[in-house]
């Protein structure tokens, strides 16, 4: 599986390259008669293809897959205090973590600079509604019309409540929840097809930018990037290294001494789900957390804890939303923080995830699709540091809730770093 990510990591890197060098020379050498002809009938609609492969998976992946993590969840009575406090920090630290993504998105304007062609004639901003309506039209009166007309927040909120009520049921409702499950591992091999064409899709997006725009569109990509990466070093360290030592009054840089080879692990192979059993040996053996903690915080927090993708999302939602020249407003930007913050939940640790929930919080808020194409050209960068932040939130998740219940070895934690079986 890693060496087929890996292999796919690769073709979308030389496809950016080769889409790039191929715009480069078309925008010097080509007449804009041929330019023309070849954007008309085979990049933008190879393009396209990719895109609508990408849009066709966000309904029915976020329907199947909250469903199945509400469910995955156990028996309702039996999360307790625990459960309680573990979702309580995953969902505050998400809210948190795409606030500061927005607020830096703001301050530094990452997509300024970035207008692509005919964007101002092809795209409108969607009207954000009442602030107060935002909360009451999460409950869809239709869940089947939401779905028709891909009211995130709505499938959202009826995804996990049906979740809820699938383990509330109980073992009666096993066979439907099998069902469903089958469902969602078949809805994220569908990701897997798609992906496939990622690199034919890249290369067709990314020429089509190029040969419209010229070199003068790639070079403040890296602002984005650079304010991604940055955002999340921030969340690391002040926000997580903070939590930790006001909550438990540990010292932040054992942690992250100890913990740094899990986010090794997880830099490298960019996987979530990759990183379960050595996050949850190491929290055991060099940070002093008990198992009957690690053995459900961190296989819950590899689902439903996605900070550093909702920093990702944030951040491209505002860097596309001024690319395009659109303003998104206070009610726009809650709306991100709100679909972003629900998304994680349903962030699976799969390649191709985290584009699709993207391309739902753009969908929400009414920003262009297009845009994915030069977020995903460089998410491999982004992806790595993004994973990073995702564990180490599930472990100092683990550590303030291991701390409160008295289910903590401090002795331990405080012990010199040892060596991983």
């Amino acid at each position: 599986m890693n060496k087929k990510k890996s292999s796919l990591t690769t073709k979308i890197f030389i496809a950016l390259i080769l889409g790039i060098i191929f715009g480069l020379i078309g925008n010097a050498f080509l007449t804009k008669t041929f330019n023309d002809g070849l954007i008309k009938w085979v990049l933008n609609p190879l393009g396209q293809v990719f895109l609508r492969g990408i849009k066709m998976l966000v309904v029915p992946l976020v329907l199947f897959s909250l469903i199945s993590g509400s469910a995955s969840i156990g028996d309702v009575k039996k999360l307790g205090r625990v459960g309680g406090k573990i979702m309580a920090y995953y969902l505050a630290t998400t809210a948190f973590a795409v606030t500061i993504a927005l607020l830096f998105a703001n301050l530094i304007k990452p997509g300024i600079g970035i207008k692509l062609a005919g964007a101002a004639k092809e795209v409108t901003a969607t009207k954000a509604p009442f602030i107060m309506d935002i909360f009451t039209n999460m409950i869809p009166t239709n869940p089947i019309s939401a779905m028709v007309n891909g009211d995130m927040l709505q499938i959202i909120v009826f995804a996990i409540i049906f979740g809820v009520a699938l383990t509330i049921v109980g073992e009666s409702a096993k066979p439907l929840l099998n069902i469903i499950n089958q469902a969602n591992n078949t809805l994220m091999k569908m990701i897997g097809i798609v992906m496939n064409i990622a690199p034919y899709g890249v290369f067709a997006l990314i020429s089509n930018v190029v040969i419209s725009q010229g070199v003068d569109v790639l070079l403040p990509l890296m602002k984005y990037v650079l304010l991604v990466i940055f955002v999340n070093i921030i969340h690391l360290t002040v926000v997580y290294g903070g939590l930790l030592s006001l909550f438990t009054k540990l010292n932040p840089v054992t942690f992250f001494k100890k913990f740094w080879p899990v986010m090794v692990v997880a830099f490298s192979t960019s996987s979530s789900n990759a990183v379960i059993p050595v996050n949850i040996e190491t929290c055991n053996k060099e940070l002093g957390v008990s198992k009957s903690v690690t053995s459900f915080t961190i296989p819950l927090g590899a689902t439903v804890n996605m900070d550093g993708t909702a920093i990702m999302q944030g951040v491209a939602a505002l860097f596309i939303a001024q690319m395009f020249g659109i303003n998104l407003g206070f009610q726009s930007q809650l709306m991100i923080i709100l679909v972003a913050t629900l998304a994680s939940i349903g962030t699976a640790g799969v390649p191709g995830a985290g584009v699709v929930m993207l391309s739902m919080v753009l969908q929400q808020v009414g920003l262009p699709l297009e845009g994915i194409a030069l977020v995903l050209s460089v998410d491999r960068i982004v992806d790595m540091v993004r994973t990073t932040v995702n564990i180490t939130g599930d472990a100092i998740g683990s550590i303030i809730v291991a701390n409160s219940e008295g289910e903590m070895n401090r002795e331990i934690y405080n012990s010199k770093v040892k060596s991983l079986s």
